[in-house]
């Protein structure tokens, strides 16, 4: 079994940051890819910023230039700075891991969610 923790979120002003964290633990090889993604209520799960081990990150248009994923791989753990941020990135916001259980075997895992809240 293989859990992804992430921190809270919270409420923060418009043009403010927050940073999220999220890690992941269990019997596991690797970990191949982490990533965020969030969901707003009433519309669909999207992809906010995803890294690869050993690729480079991929953002969402909306989150360029404002958000920045990185990661620790030692504690297996994945990061999200937000800045600048907009009552537009009100949602719930997920971590996701591409996990490689065994030989050939991968999952993929999701965090139990925060919910981060911009006001204007």
């Amino acid at each position: 079994q293989v859990q992804l923790v992430e921190s809270e979120g919270g409420l923060v002003q418009g043009g403010g940051s927050l940073r999220l964290s999220c890690a992941a633990s269990g019997s596991f090889v690797s970990i191949n890819a982490m990533g965020w993604y969030r969901q707003a209520p009433g519309k669909q799960r999207e992809l906010v910023a995803q890294l690869a081990i050993g690729g480079r990150p991929n953002y969402a248009f909306s989150v360029k230039g404002r958000f920045t994923i990185s990661r620790d791989n030692a504690k297996n753990a994945v990061y999200l700075q937000m800045n600048n941020l907009k009552p537009d990135d009100t949602a719930v916001y997920y971590c996701n891991a591409e996990v490689t259980l065994g030989s050939w075997v991968t999952n993929n895992y999701w965090g139990q969610g925060t919910q981060v809240t911009v006001s204007s």
